[in-house]
């Protein structure tokens, strides 16, 4: 529980988040950032770091991943084009802060995770703060969803990748849909290039963001071990 003073002081850093580091960076979604200030990010961070919640920096979480910078996650989230028909595919559920933030602007948010104490840790958060339009699987993300788990239609309408790749892992793209959208840091190198790419008749146009520094994914098509 946070005191009256805390939850205070959480709330100016959360303004001070979205007018600094957001809006005044290159974040102009309406949706997005009405996101990112609904959701709090203090949830999701251990206790440790509590204090630092909105600055605009990574933190660890445990098992040696971290929880992304405000900015990158309203980033990415922005460059989904998100609406409430969205069903979206997120590859690495980690503190479940980005879950979060997806959940409030898609119809339904599948996310995979390859430690379980994490997937478990991201499910009681979600669940305290009634969050009730995700689905979780523990397992190699660079596989894919679940293929007699998959959505209705057998697609997705977006991906997010939230751990370094070397390339768009091929599982990942095959499930997304005609005309949708896939999101993640691509590269060999610590230095990894944000990319979106949009699938038009079976193949990935690729478009350049920005430069950016992941944690690996570990995983069949993602990094090894």
């Amino acid at each position: 529980m946070y005191s009256a003073e805390e939850k205070d002081r959480l709330a100016r850093a959360r303004q001070h988040m979205l007018r600094l580091n957001l809006k005044g960076r290159d974040i102009t979604d309406p949706g997005v950032l009405k996101v990112m200030t609904e959701v709090r990010r203090e949830e999701f961070v251990p206790e440790a770091y509590q204090s630092q919640a909105y600055a605009d920096g990574p933190l660890p979480i445990g098992m040696g991943q971290t929880i992304s910078q405000p900015y990158i996650v309203a980033l990415m989230t922005q460059e989904l084009r998100l609406n409430r028909y969205c069903e979206v595919l997120e590859i690495g559920t980690g503190s479940g802060y980005q879950t979060a933030v997806l959940s409030k602007l898609a119809k339904k948010v599948y996310t995979m995770e390859r430690f379980g104490q994490l997937s478990e840790s991201a499910q009681a958060v979600l669940g305290r703060l009634g969050i009730g339009n995700v689905e979780f699987y523990i397992g190699d993300g660079s596989c894919g969803w679940p293929e007699h788990q998959l959505p209705p239609s057998g697609y997705f309408d977006r991906i997010m990748i939230t751990a370094a790749v070397p390339k768009m892992p091929e599982p990942l793209t095959e499930q997304l849909a005609d005309g949708g959208l896939i999101v993640g840091p691509t590269g060999l190198s610590g230095v990894q290039e944000l990319v979106v790419g949009e699938k038009k008749g079976g193949k990935i146009i690729e478009r350049l963001i920005c430069d950016v520094r992941f944690v690996k994914l570990l995983g069949k098509h993602g990094f090894e071990e």
